[in-house]
């Protein structure tokens, strides 16, 4: 019987293997058959343990980190609230004068708005993966990102 973890890890392999657009059978083709589709499939549903070995194969096979195989945990956060999502002030990020630096996030909140349909032009809110992407580009964490977009003046009061 499979245990919750193994589950959850089988939607992470799966979750990697669609992002990257195979199939399971592609998955052996494009592997010479070194996995086979039944058993990355077991994998999947969970129905069958992966070793740590196996693991390490397949995180290079799909060339991402193990780390991101694992499922991840639901484990409160150390840091504040405000870092999970925020809610920015799409008026303060559209003026003339914005600050050069601070055009990504203008770029990147006007992408999010056109995915989601959401043009109600005066508040956006970020989930937290969007925040995680956006401080990527920043080379920081989320948590600094947060306090500068706070000083910068670009973030709704709530």
């Amino acid at each position: 019987m499979a245990t919750d973890y193994q589950k959850r890890l089988g939607a992470r392999l799966r979750a990697i293997r669609q992002q990257q657009g195979l199939t399971l059978q592609q998955v052996e083709e494009v592997s010479g058959g070194r996995w086979k589709a039944v058993v990355v499939g077991s994998y999947e549903r969970g129905d069958r343990a992966v070793s740590v070995a196996k693991l390490a194969e397949l995180s290079e096979f799909y060339n991402v980190p193990v780390s991101e195989l694992l499922p991840k945990e639901d484990l409160p956060s150390t840091a504040s609230s405000a870092a999970s999502k925020i809610m920015l002030d799409l008026r303060k990020l559209s003026r003339a004068d914005l600050d050069p630096d601070l055009r990504p996030v203008s770029r990147f909140a006007h992408t999010i708005q056109l995915q989601r349909g959401d043009f109600n032009g005066n508040v956006l809110t970020i989930r937290g993966e969007d925040l995680r992407a956006l401080s990527v580009i920043y080379g920081t964490d989320p948590e600094d990102l947060v306090i500068r977009l706070e000083d910068e003046g670009v973030l709704a009061q709530v």
